[in-house]
């Protein structure tokens, strides 16, 4: 039985027997790793736990307790190699109820405590785990899936911890501090106080890095040579940071029997590994028809052979820099939500007639654009530093869309209103390919056209092509760590190897762009986040290509599928549209629009 049949025979059980509701898991990933959330299913989600965490413990237990359906094994705790099986309803229980409220009491603890968490995840989140451990007797009991609603599971798990798993656990916590939580501290503490010398001023990484879109060639070139040069004078620090982090990371992935090294952020983002795998394979068999084309037309466009890598990002040698004012780009982007959906308008509307958004830059401000939830009896608020330029205006669709999701799944509740981060783009990039299109079908000049879609398109390559490079790199560091330390040749060779296949040879580097994987910041504090940009964008790039040749009745569904929030899994959500993420053929759709977009340019050029 796999995971998702798992599930399916949980869910018709359940049906069939009136079998009370169960408290589950769920995970939303943020910049600083995991935050543990609880997610409850059938009535306890329905009432809302109205008292908090507390309330739902209390009422899971009250729950079991008077459930007499439910029988334990009589063997709580089987020896290795040994399964134990939920009965039939006459099997004696042979346990008082004040233990079994002990066992469930503790397997809540697990699920919604951050102290001793990983126990309960691996059983959880483990296939095999799920096979091996929690078979039912001809279809008594719901799967193993319900875990804290079965008397039988509860104390499988609390006898684990009672075996020593807590402990294993609280020492991996505590490590932390002095490990892991450490050297990540260094890495953030090391870059913040780097300065990079660009005539006569020494600037941050962020400073240095923006010059790279200068419109002027030189800025651009010095800018990139002083970032390889100040990183190559610091690179053995940061790669013993990473060398130390990829060890740190093996250990945890061994001791809780993660079969790959990204499949704890699989689990986290709640995905299955088979569906990250497609993506990547499916990213990685384009390049040669998205990201090597379209540079080669860059360079020709800047009449060269090769683009030396810092005009990789650079603008147009005729793009005009265009201003747009706020009164434009708010019309814009609610013209652009109207034509979809008024009701999308609607929500829209509410945080340009209140003051819901942040706008322009100021001293001191956060630089960056970010929609900010709140609680659902409450607004969400969104910052931006609009400067004007038709990115700000794809900006805003974008962070307008993070705030109109929010709002709309906020009918879910506190505890599963929110998504996790595969999900959770969807909203944004789908309102800012609605502004995009809206913008293209409404501009008439040649060139104008031609500027917004080399735009577009590289910020897709960038979001698609780019961050699957950048999980390339990852995934190649991590399995040659696992055969020992790394030189700083050995990772620059990866960085190297991986930005020639994914670029093409229409870049040209010279010998400091092989210290450039040393500054991203995900690669120390969130390993593998990185694929959730890429699954965002190509997620939306097939959801627009079902719209385009959708009949009436899209929009319905995905006002549904926002306002669901964390009800539902990636494959009940997108069932509707006909999609599954599973299906290397879902990748390639979303892939052949930006194949389309750069058809296109090609056509204009």
């Amino acid at each position: 039985m796999g995971l998702d049949a798992g599930f399916a025979r949980r869910d018709q059980i359940a049906a069939d027997q009136r079998a009370p509701g169960a408290v589950g898991r769920r995970y939303a990933d943020a910049d600083a790793g995991i935050a543990d959330r609880v997610r409850c299913d059938n009535h306890i989600a329905q009432e809302r736990a109205p008292s908090g965490i507390d309330a739902v413990k209390r009422r899971t237990l009250d729950q079991i307790a008077g459930d007499d359906s439910v029988r334990l094994d009589a063997d709580p705790g089987p020896e290795p190699g040994k399964t134990g099986v939920i009965g039939p309803a006459g099997v004696q229980v042979s346990h008082d109820i004040a233990a079994d409220r002990r066992a469930v009491a503790a397997v809540i603890e697990i699920g919604c405590g951050n102290a001793v968490r990983r126990p309960f995840d691996d059983i959880v989140g483990n296939q095999r785990i799920l096979e091996r451990e929690f078979r039912v007797d001809r279809g008594f009991a719901a799967v193993a899936a319900d875990i804290a609603g079965h008397l039988h599971v509860a104390h499988r798990v609390a006898a684990r911890l009672a075996r020593g798993e807590a402990a294993v656990v609280q020492v991996l916590h505590e490590r932390r501090v002095a490990g892991s939580s450490a050297w990540v501290r260094l890495f953030d503490q090391t870059m913040a106080e780097l300065r990079f010398p660009i005539d006569g001023e020494d600037l941050t990484m962020s400073d240095a890095a923006n010059m790279l879109s200068s419109n002027k060639v030189d800025d651009r070139k010095k800018a990139a040579k002083s970032i390889g040069d100040v990183l190559g004078k610091n690179i053995k620090l940061l790669a013993h940071i990473t060398n130390t982090l990829a060890k740190d990371k093996e250990i945890d992935d061994r001791l809780r029997k993660f079969a790959t090294p990204v499949s704890s952020r699989n689990l986290s983002t709640q995905v299955e590994d088979e569906v990250v795998d497609a993506l990547n394979t499916a990213v990685k068999n384009s390049h040669a028809d998205l990201s090597h084309r379209y540079y080669r037309l860059k360079a020709k466009w800047f009449g060269v052979d090769q683009l030396d890598y810092w005009d990789r990002n650079a603008p147009l040698p005729d793009d005009d820099d265009r201003q747009i004012d706020w009164d434009t780009a708010r019309s814009t982007v609610l013209k652009a939500y109207g034509e979809f959906s008024e009701e999308l308008a609607e929500v829209g509307k509410k945080f340009f007639d209140n003051p819901w958004i942040d706008v322009p830059p100021r001293a001191g401000k956060s630089s960056g654009a970010f929609a900010h939830p709140t609680v659902p009896s409450a607004h969400p608020y969104l910052l931006l530093n609009y400067h004007g330029k038709t990115r700000d205006v794809m900006t805003l669709a974008h962070e307008l869309g993070h705030g109109v999701h929010q709002v709309l799944a906020g009918e879910q509740g506190y505890l599963l209103s929110d998504t996790p981060l595969t999900l959770a783009e969807t909203a944004s990039v789908f309102g800012e390919m609605l502004t995009f299109q809206s913008m293209l079908r409404s501009e008439t000049d040649p060139k104008m056209k031609r500027i917004m879609l080399a735009g577009k398109v590289e910020d897709m390559l960038n979001t698609v092509v780019r961050q699957i490079a950048f999980f390339e790199f990852e995934k190649r560091v991590h399995d040659k760590r696992r055969e020992g330390e790394l030189t700083v040749d050995e990772i620059c060779d990866i960085w190297l190897a991986v930005q020639h296949e994914s670029l093409g040879d229409a870049i040209r580097y010279e010998d400091e762009y092989k210290y450039y994987w040393s500054y991203i910041p995900h690669f120390i504090h969130s390993p593998f986040y990185v694929y959730a940009y890429a699954f965002g964008d190509c997620l939306v790039n097939s959801l627009y290509d079902v719209y385009q040749g959708a009949e009436d009745g899209f929009q319905q569904k995905y006002l549904d599928m926002l306002k669901a929030g964390g009800t539902k899994r990636h494959q009940e959500l997108l069932a509707p549209f006909g999609l599954d993420a599973s299906d290397p053929a879902f990748w390639q759709r979303g892939l052949n629009m930006i194949k389309r977009m750069i058809d296109e340019l090609e056509e204009l050029s």
